[in-house]
């Protein structure tokens, strides 16, 4: 584990909503949710503190969500507004550090204050500074709390929501995450809280009792992030302003909900093909796939695989691919959206070329196929070549 450190975490609780607020003070104490207008199946992108109360999530369908919040006022989702907002509070945080991370456009933002007391004063103070400037100069009053790293302090910021202030020290971890349930745990995803719940564990302190062997027999490759994620260990760095971790990611809604194997892989495949023909746009390879899979009844599946060696072929990224598709793909439920996300992302290394001569010449046609695509596609657009499989999806 690295030197200790100070991170402060901003966060703006119902985010959308609170900007929404700013431009109508009528909003103030009603309940509100914004969600898109006119669509056929629209879900919930925002929501207030009094529409949570009533029952009402993000993502759950809209009409489910106005029969537990009648008198709920909907607005539709107006990004710029968002954007501004979250340059606003750019602009109030920036004096204090060049190490902000803004994880979204949804009023959280990650900064390290390590090493800037002399400057600014301790860190706690500085929260309290940057919480009193955004209440007074754009009217938000923002969760803040500081912690040795960004996991404690979004752990922290879960705790004192809508509204409020925690500080985390080093010593102070297991006693912050010991007695909280398993789903407060950034990282820990549903799969991970399926197969620990397999074994009846449902808070922290009931997981730490498992030892790094046990993580393994259940885990696998993922057991050392679990095993870090479980004692809030985390060492990733706050970025500076406007870099991100490099990802690509590529995403389909199916227009009727589908059980369609041949559909869903041919969808699947134009997903690898887009985001593969970014990835030789970057010059880089991916190292690891994901794969999100929406079902019909708002269930979600995730699931992940490492792709050996790091690839930027349409071939070989769609058998990582439908691998993941079919371990996901677990219900007998249809499928309602799909989203594909590389990341790891790499320069290629040297090709490994294989020991046989049919193999190697099938290595060598499906470089030599992709890059005949991207040359034909680069001329003539898109939709200029396509494989027979991706015709039927509806996707130009």
């Amino acid at each position: 584990m690295g030197a200790a450190r100070d991170i402060l975490h901003l966060n703006v609780a119902d985010f959308a909503v609170e900007v929404e607020r700013l431009v109508d003070s009528r909003l103030k104490t009603r309940p509100v949710i914004i969600a898109p207008e006119g669509a056929a199946r629209a879900a919930v992108f925002d929501h207030s503190e009094e529409a949570y109360k009533a029952g009402v999530r993000k993502g759950m369908p809209l009409k489910r969500a106005l029969r537990r919040c009648k008198e709920a006022v909907v607005l539709p989702p107006h990004p710029d507004r968002y954007e501004r907002a979250m340059r606003e509070m750019l602009k109030r945080t920036l004096p204090y550090s060049p190490l902000i991370e803004q994880t979204d456009t949804q009023g959280h933002l990650f900064v390290d204050l390590s090493g800037t007391s002399r400057l600014h004063g301790p860190p706690q103070d500085v929260g309290l500074r940057v919480r009193r400037a955004l209440q007074k100069e754009v009217g938000f009053l923002p969760i803040w709390t500081l912690a040795p790293n960004k996991l404690l302090a979004k752990v922290a910021s879960r705790l004192v929501k809508p509204t409020g202030e925690r500080i985390v020290t080093s010593h102070e971890t297991k006693e912050l995450l010991h007695p909280l349930p398993l789903s407060l745990i950034p990282g820990l995803e549903a799969y991970d809280l399926f197969r620990l719940r397999d074994f009846n564990l449902w808070r922290v302190d009931e997981a730490t009792q498992l030892s790094p062997a046990q993580l393994d027999v259940i885990f696998g490759k993922r057991s050392a992030v679990i095993h870090n994620l479980l004692r809030g260990v985390d060492d990733s760095p706050v970025l500076p302003m406007g870099e991100q971790y490099p990802r690509i990611t590529a995403e389909h809604a199916f227009g009727n909900d589908t059980n369609d194997l041949h559909r869903i892989e041919g969808v699947l495949y134009a997903l690898v093909e887009s985001a593969g023909a970014e990835l030789r746009r970057r010059g880089m390879a991916t190292k690891r796939m994901g794969l999100l899979l929406d079902y019909t009844d708002g269930k979600r599946m995730r699931r992940t695989l490492v792709v050996t060696p790091p690839s930027a072929n349409d071939f070989a990224l769609y058998e990582t691919g439908h691998n993941l598709l079919h371990r996901a793909w677990q219900r007998r439920v249809r499928i309602r959206h799909l989203r594909l996300m590389l990341d790891r992302l790499v320069y290629p290394p040297p090709p490994q070329l294989n020991l046989f001569a049919d193999e190697r010449k099938e290595q060598s046609d499906k470089h030599d196929l992709v890059a005949a695509l991207d040359t034909i596609r680069t001329r003539f657009g898109p939709a200029a070549i396509r494989m027979g499989r991706t015709l039927s999806t509806g996707i130009p």
